[in-house]
């Protein structure tokens, strides 16, 4: 959108066409959207402009927003781990969201009489993997606006099972609760801590309380720019 926006070297809408020549239309558990495994590809623009009522060509066809592709892609995120097809420990409706994130790997081990994959950092995704059992909080609490009834609850559980008062920077990148080190433990927990995570939480959160930096973003003449060119209309930025 800066891109398209700028008022000194723009690059051609021509661009934006070739952008949603890409997209992939599935239908997973019953929800049609554009695809994409990783949540933080859901939500990464989100953080700064409101896609809410305001539709390209793309969307407008389908009849929804990229906001609403969001939601979808949360919730398909939610039942993926809530039916957790490769059987890793703790996955449920309260512990889920796979994304980018850091891992226990390259290994492999026996874990109660199953040979597992371990990755390091790779971009996790849902339903089509890669997955290896790691959970990162920052992807299913950064889905906070778009489904709060599915975030709040696992917010809950996240600050609850995973909160290491050692710890100042917040959440933990990820962790894995297939992976133990000892058996009371909760798995294997990413000793890094990621700028990169922590600051879509934030941002996430403010939106979903106040929609502060929505509405800041709004007065950006440059995105407001870059968004008709891409063919953006209704909402807002009628």
């Amino acid at each position: 959108m800066l891109a398209l926006g700028s008022p000194t070297h723009a690059i051609d809408s021509a661009a934006y066409a070739e952008w949603l020549s890409g997209y992939r239309w599935k239908r997973v558990y019953g929800q049609s959207y554009v695809y994409a495994g990783p949540l933080f590809i859901h939500q990464f623009s989100h953080l700064w402009i409101d896609f809410r009522g305001i539709r390209d060509t793309y969307m407008a066809a389908r009849e929804l927003d990229y906001f609403e592709n969001s939601r979808r892609a949360t919730r398909v995120h939610q039942e993926y781990a809530k039916r957790n097809p490769k059987a890793f420990r703790n996955y449920h409706g309260r512990c889920w969201g796979l994304t980018a994130s850091d891992g226990a790997g390259p290994l492999r081990k026996r874990i109660h009489g199953r040979s597992r994959k371990f990755f390091g950092y790779r971009a996790r995704g849902a339903p089509y993997g890669p997955d290896d059992g790691t959970v990162a909080p920052w992807a299913s609490i950064a889905s906070l606006p778009f489904a709060p009834e599915l975030v709040m609850p696992t917010i809950r559980y996240l600050a609850a099972e995973t909160y290491d008062v050692e710890n100042s920077f917040g959440f933990c990148a990820s962790f894995n609760p297939t992976l133990h080190e000892r058996s009371d433990d909760i798995g294997w927990l990413s000793p890094w801590h990621f700028s990169l995570n922590q600051g879509p939480i934030v941002l996430m959160i403010e939106n979903y309380r106040n929609e502060f930096i929505w509405r800041s973003m709004r007065d950006c003449p440059y995105i407001r720019r870059g968004l008709m060119r891409a063919g953006f209309t209704g909402g807002w930025l009628a």
